[in-house]
């Protein structure tokens, strides 16, 4: 197993619990660690034998639109169930950090999957 990982990748959607909140997309950043078999594509340095993370990168910035989340919770888990959907890694970590409380760098949560 090998890992591909989107390292604080600046989205901005709607999440929140008060409504005023989601009023307006919030800054947010998004880690996303997809695990895979990687052995086929380290062989035919072709990139249908790998997981295309500027495909995965360019989804997750328009995931937002139209949507809105009042927990970061339901948010990560929703991202690792359609890349899992989408782009089938065998895993999936999602961490999604919140820039909400002024006396904290961020709050984050961080939500793991494994392909049954």
């Amino acid at each position: 197993m090998a890992q591909i990982s989107i390292v604080d990748l600046e989205v901005f959607y709607r999440v929140g619990v008060p409504d005023v909140e989601r009023a307006q997309p919030q800054r947010l950043l998004l880690t996303v660690e997809m695990e895979a078999d990687f052995s086929e594509a380290a062989k035919s340095d072709s990139i249908a034998d790998t997981i295309d993370y500027f495909a995965v990168t360019r989804w997750l910035l328009k995931f937002g639109e139209g949507r809105e989340w009042k927990l970061i919770e339901k948010l990560a888990a929703d991202i690792a169930y359609n890349v899992l959907a989408d782009f089938n890694p065998q895993a999936i970590k999602v961490e999604v950090k919140k820039f909400i409380i002024p006396q904290t760098r961020y709050v984050s949560v961080t939500f793991t999957k494994v392909r049954s």
